[in-house]
């Protein structure tokens, strides 16, 4: 189905819904105020560019495309742009949209948001923020599946293009899905970090304006600006702008006249008090400071995108100016360092040429298309914004100083100007001043090194290198394959159909290279394929995939590899190169065993295709109650290791589909049988020296990485984002294991 419910959804399917709707669904589940909607899903963009003939076309014109050609990168993205505008969305998928969409107003013309989540976007190491677009107060079915496509093209704007390439993204692997929304008719409207974007404190900052929240995100307004400080519960500081005008719903997005009520403080203490209240719910879930943007209508409080904050520094050298200097400008430090360098005013994105490597840009507000000279520049200064519009946001990923909301920048400084901007203390002085460099400030901590290994787990292969460097993770506790082979441009099956077996068996072994080349000599293991038959239909050549009435009790996991031999042969063959060029630091886990003779057949086949079993780790995903129950049995057939999957072992224990909504509310991972059956999992693998491993959710909850530490785990794999403070979870269980036993023997 091209459609998928936002509470339907987690973060766990970022590369089928992106990450903005992932992030959203996830929301919804923890009972975070979301307005109701669904999403295309990303397979449908893919099934769209292939069914139309246009995927050659793209990629092929993107080949080799030099990005800081500004002109020849214009020409490539309009000419992508105006094939897939032109281009008929398939019969079915449109239906499909049209009837989400009558089904979310019950039948009526709702106003919805239409927003692009892209697959590689919202992740820990990049944010991709403003690289797709938006459209607010779309109503009717024709406006509806209009904007669908208008999303789709925005994948290969400029920036987007730009951007993919200066973060190693290829575009192949980036896909699109678009988000639908009912949209939040709001009289107050912001974004809030949940914790300092720069040094991480405790320090909730909250910025507001009036209406919709377009004036704040795209920097058309300089916003109130709240502080609110988590440790101390009390409001630090306030300070009001002199908000011009507001956005509001009329016919369209209209801009009116604030006047003096532009001068009056946006949020209430309480207000306020409920914003951070909310935060500190996402951030305490996620284990990561968040960007959340929000809104509030008729006084209710609406959470409309989260993200994690990228720009946290674990430690950085500390610049300051040197001498005094004459003051040109003050504004907002969106973005610490000092640089000086030849002002250069760009009016709009066709000033970029003028900016060269060192200069200043100094414009109104930024852009998304701006980025490829902001990228040349040495500091960014404007004259609207707070910490969390455009210029902020991508100044501090790029580790660039900048000033935002001088009100005046643009008039008082002028091309070829020498200055100075300081990032941190928002000042712009003239000429260029001497710049001092003070020693480390340390805004992380010291590596904290455990007995119990804490891995990571890792969908999407080329985020793995940055996911090795940021976490420092021991490991990978599980690689999921199916994620990147859903990406593929058909059903894996088909390559073998057409006789492109040893294609198919490169692809894949290419991925795999990135994540198993990323972490070594650090163990990796991969997980064979498991993805139910609904997730490989829309894939070309997946209209054989059975129809089967709930497809996680049905074709997937060790029956799929086994009953596609052929398909389990060539992961095999895509291992055994990896091997052979030597990389040892490998494991193969088969999901979803029930009887000890997958095992068997599962060893015997790997063993023809060259796996040297004595010489890699090969182990078993315990998911299923029947191989929590049988672990003697299937230890015999001679594993090295056993990862339990929480998210199936809950759901299959319980019998509650984790995806349903009438039930959710009884999905519960620390639920007495489920704790027993792990219990007794690890107890019985200890004695047979197994290795014993979590990789589901439940091995990002602090309260349940607590317990299975006490019961002796070897690891524990979490999601990225998790990592650091699962790493303290456990380092201070196992400080209090090492105290009470000391205690004792006194």
């Amino acid at each position: 189905m091209p459609v998928l419910w936002l509470s339907d959804v987690d973060k766990n399917d970022i590369p089928v819904v992106g990450g903005k709707a992932a992030n959203l669904g996830e929301l919804m589940r923890i009972e975070i105020p979301v307005p109701d909607g669904f999403v295309v899903d990303a397979r449908t963009f893919r099934d769209f560019i292939s069914r139309t003939g246009l995927k050659d076309r793209i990629y092929s014109s993107l080949k080799g495309l030099d990005v800081e050609n500004t002109e020849e990168l214009n020409r490539v993205s309009e000419e992508i742009r105006r094939m897939i505008s032109e281009a008929k969305i398939p019969e079915e998928i449109e239906a499909e949209i049209r009837r989400a969409y009558r089904e979310l107003g019950d039948g009526k013309d709702v106003f919805v948001a239409i927003r692009s989540s892209a697959t590689a976007e919202d992740l820990p190491s990049a944010s991709f923020a403003g690289q797709q677009d938006t459209y607010l107060n779309v109503k009717g079915e024709d406006n509806v599946v209009e904007k669908v496509k208008a999303c789709w093209g925005s994948l290969f704007t400029p920036r987007a293009i730009y951007y993919r390439v200066q973060k190693g993204f290829r575009h192949e692997d980036v896909s699109i899905a678009v988000v639908v929304q009912k949209m939040v008719n709001s009289e107050k409207s912001g974004v809030m970090f949940t914790s300092h974007p720069v040094t991480g404190e405790k320090k909730c900052i909250i910025e507001a304006v009036f209406g919709l929240g377009e004036a704040i995100v795209g920097g058309l307004v300089t916003p109130d600006t709240y502080v609110y400080d988590r440790v101390k519960r009390t409001l630090e500081d306030v300070k009001i702008a002199d908000k011009k005008f507001m956005i509001v719903r009329k016919n369209g997005n209209e801009k009116v006249e604030l006047g003096e009520k532009g001068k009056e403080r946006v949020l209430s203490d309480d207000e306020i008090k409920r914003l951070v209240d909310l935060g500190e719910l996402i951030e305490e879930h996620y284990g990561k400071p968040q960007d959340v943007e929000w809104a509030i209508e008729s006084g209710e409080v609406y959470i409309v995108q989260s993200r994690p904050i990228t720009t946290i520094k674990g430690a950085m050298e500390k610049e300051e100016v040197a001498e005094t200097g004459k003051i040109l400008l003050k504004g907002l430090g969106a973005s610490p360092g000092v640089a000086t360098g030849a002002v250069k005013i760009v009016s709009s994105e066709r000033d970029i040429g003028k900016v060269r490597e060192g200069d200043i840009l100094v414009a109104v507000m930024t852009t998304p298309d701006m980025v490829p000279a902001m990228k040349r520049a040495s500091a960014i200064v404007t004259d609207e914004g707070g910490m969390t519009c455009h210029a902020a946001i991508v100044s501090r990923e790029l580790g660039v100083p900048a000033v935002v909301g001088t009100k005046n920048a643009t008039k008082v400084l002028k091309d070829g100007t020498f200055v100075t901007v300081d990032g941190e203390k928002g000042i712009v002085y003239l000429g260029k001043l001497e710049i001092a460099k003070k020693e480390e400030t340390k805004f992380g901590i010291a590596p904290i090194i455990t007995a119990t290994e804490v891995k990571v787990n890792i969908s999407l292969p080329d985020a793995a290198e940055k996911v090795a460097r940021e976490t420092n993770a021991d490991g990978v506790g599980l690689f999921r394959i199916e994620h990147m082979i859903l990406s593929l441009e058909k059903h894996p099956m088909k390559f073998i159909r057409d006789g492109e077996i040893e294609r198919y068996v490169d692809l894949i072994y290419n991925e795999m290279k990135k994540v198993v080349k990323a972490f070594y000599p650090k163990t990796v293991w991969i997980r064979t394929i498991d993805a139910p038959t609904d997730e490989f239909r829309a894939m070309e050549g997946g209209e054989e995939e059975p129809i089967e009435a709930n497809p996680m009790l049905g074709f997937r996991g060790i029956r799929r590899d086994l009953a596609e031999e052929m398909h389990f042969r060539a992961e095999m063959r895509a291992i055994k190169k990896l091997i052979d060029e030597g990389y040892k630091n490998i494991g193969i886990m088969l999901p979803l065993i029930v009887v000890p003779e997958e095992i068997r057949k599962a060893k015997k086949i790997a063993e023809e295709e060259g796996i040297p079993l004595d010489k890699i780790e090969f182990g078993i995903m315990v998911e299923t109650p029947a191989a929590a129950l049988i672990i003697e049995d299937l230890i015999k057939e001679g594993i090295d290791f056993i990862s339990l999957g929480t998210n199936d072992l809950t759901q299959y224990t319980l019998a509650v589909d984790r995806n349903n909504e009438n039930v959710a509310y009884l999905y519960d991972e620390m639920h007495p049988a489920v704790m027993k059956l792990i219990e007794r999992t690890i107890k019985i693998c200890k004695e047979h020296g197994v290795k014993t491993s979590i990789c589901g959710q439940a091995g990002s909850y602090p309260e349940v990485v607590e317990k299975l530490v006490e019961l002796g785990i070897d690891s524990v794999s979490a999601n990225p984002d998790m990592v650091h403070k699962i790493r303290e979870v456990v380092a201070r269980v196992e400080r209090r294991i090492i105290l009470e036993k000391l205690r004792n023997l006194k």
